[in-house]
């Protein structure tokens, strides 16, 4: 059996071997390395990583000097716009005779139309209908926009009547496209509208017909095109006492062009269905 000297002597010898795992006094090592060792090794990652940090710095440089600030690389994607309403509902409810139920739709419709007004469309170009606006040639990168005043909107101008239409039971709904790059639709696109399954309904249309115009195409994109607003589509819907406290769905789509309306895959490419219910 060991003595009590033995069995001290073996921890100290122990403790000894655990304390030079970290630090050698003979030799000098740090956990098992010495100074030049350690510093061999930190000048090797430090050099690998600057290379790592440098190859992707190069990539990323070389990446961007292929992408255009004014048009994305890619829009392969959304070859055709949607179509998106104002008020920003699809599922639009209020009682006529209540002006706080209806209020937030005309202030929803008061605030899109800001950048539509006189003053600010007064900087646009007053542009020849039936015509594209072409500027694929212009040395500014800055690209001109055709005026659309809210004035060409009519009863649904909110000048005239500022509530809209919403305070007679007869509401305006705002139709737009959504804005793709480049786009040049073929033919004389047109909004139409109609009421699904129940009976139809009278609408008018503003601008008349509910046309849009070539000349608010191409779009060429937020940072070219600054001022540029997309032509809007005005429905007032004429609604009558037979048709208040019913819920009707209502159904848009874009007509008269290429654009396509009827892909099952995506119900707001070219088209859009809202509710809309008057109480009285």
């Amino acid at each position: 059996m060991a003595s009590t000297e033995d069995k001290v002597v073996a921890k100290q010898e122990n403790a000894t071997t655990w304390k030079d795992s970290f630090y050698n006094p003979r030799t000098g090592e740090f956990m098992g390395r010495t100074a030049s060792s350690w510093a061999l090794i930190l000048l090797f990652y430090l050099v690998f990583y600057a290379f790592l940090a440098g190859m992707f710095a190069l990539t990323m440089w070389v990446m961007l000097m292929t992408l255009d600030d004014n048009v994305p690389k890619y829009q392969d994607r959304v070859p055709y716009p949607g179509l998106a309403i104002q008020p920003n509902s699809l599922d639009i409810i209020y009682n006529k005779s209540e002006p706080l139920k209806y209020a937030p739709y005309v202030q929803k419709l008061e605030s899109f139309l800001l950048s539509y007004n006189d003053t600010e469309q007064e900087k646009n170009e007053e542009c020849t209908r039936g015509e594209y606006f072409l500027q694929d040639d212009a040395e500014d990168m800055e690209k001109k926009a055709c005026r659309f005043k809210r004035g060409f909107l009519s009863l649904c101008s909110g000048l005239s009547d500022t509530n809209f239409g919403y305070s007679e039971g007869k509401p305006c709904i705002l139709l737009k496209l959504n804005r793709i790059i480049g786009l040049k639709p073929r033919g004389d696109p047109y909004i139409t509208c109609a009421v699904k399954k129940d009976e139809p309904i009278q609408m008018q249309y503003f601008p008349r017909e509910g046309s849009i115009d070539k000349m608010y195409f191409p779009y060429y994109g937020k940072k070219a095109h600054e001022t540029y607003v997309q032509p809007l589509v005005a429905v007032k819907l004429l609604l009558t006492k037979e048709d208040y406290n019913k819920e009707l769905a209502i159904e848009c789509k874009v007509e008269g062009s290429d654009l396509r309306n009827n892909d099952e895959r995506d119900k707001f490419l070219g088209r859009v269905t809202f509710r809309i219910k008057v109480e009285a």
